[in-house]
């Protein structure tokens, strides 16, 4: 990620982390229909569920390489061997239901694949395939969850995905764009609003 200038106007959660402001200035609210990012930020969301986003950032690139860049063929197919590997791995969050939620949602996504749907397909569907922009003055305007994480949150629990709450989903849908909640008064409102 690029270096973040620091004196731009920027939604307030992205603070003062070096880390958390490259991903706020190049990435979070970016629409993404690209597999491989789709799955790999409903894993990190996932993992995040009672932590803080930055602490799953800050273990990001050990999340890459401990699920080999997030390949659902290959994580489908981890056994209980590389199941307490991966539980012994200081890199990741060590919770034993959110590494057998992230097999089980490769397993679904290769599940989804198999029946001629994309991630894409499912995420963007509650949109019709358009980002929902919204113009928030405060933090304090931004809500949990929405009518359309609730339906997707549904509908991903439908197809065997787990860790997809709609508070979850909603964070999800933030990160890949869905949604643009990107402060007005951010300079990066305008910037991933436009059409792409």
């Amino acid at each position: 990620m690029p270096a973040a200038t620091e004196d731009l106007p920027r939604c307030a959660w992205a603070g003062s982390d070096p880390l958390y402001l490259a991903y706020h200035d190049s990435e979070w609210g970016v629409p993404s229909r690209d597999e491989r990012h789709l799955f790999e930020m409903l894993i990190l969301e996932g993992a995040q569920a009672g932590l803080s986003w930055i602490t799953i950032l800050r273990k990001r690139e050990n999340y890459r390489r401990a699920f080999e860049n997030f390949d659902p063929e290959k994580i489908a197919r981890y056994g209980a061997r590389k199941v307490a590997a991966l539980l012994a791995d200081p890199g990741i969050v060590r919770n034993r239901l959110k590494v057998a939620a992230t097999v089980g949602n490769a397993q679904a996504y290769l599940a989804l694949r198999a029946n001629g749907r994309t991630l894409a397909d499912v995420v963007w569907a509650p949109f019709a395939g358009r980002q929902r922009g919204y113009r928030r003055r405060s933090s304090r305007d931004v809500p949990a969850k929405s009518p359309e994480s609730d339906r997707l949150s549904k509908e991903l629990t439908r197809l065997g995905f787990k860790f997809v709450g709609s508070t979850i989903v909603y964070a999800y849908l933030q990160a890949v764009g869905c949604v643009n909640d990107h402060l007005v008064g951010c300079f990066r409102h305008d910037e991933v609003g436009r059409p792409q």
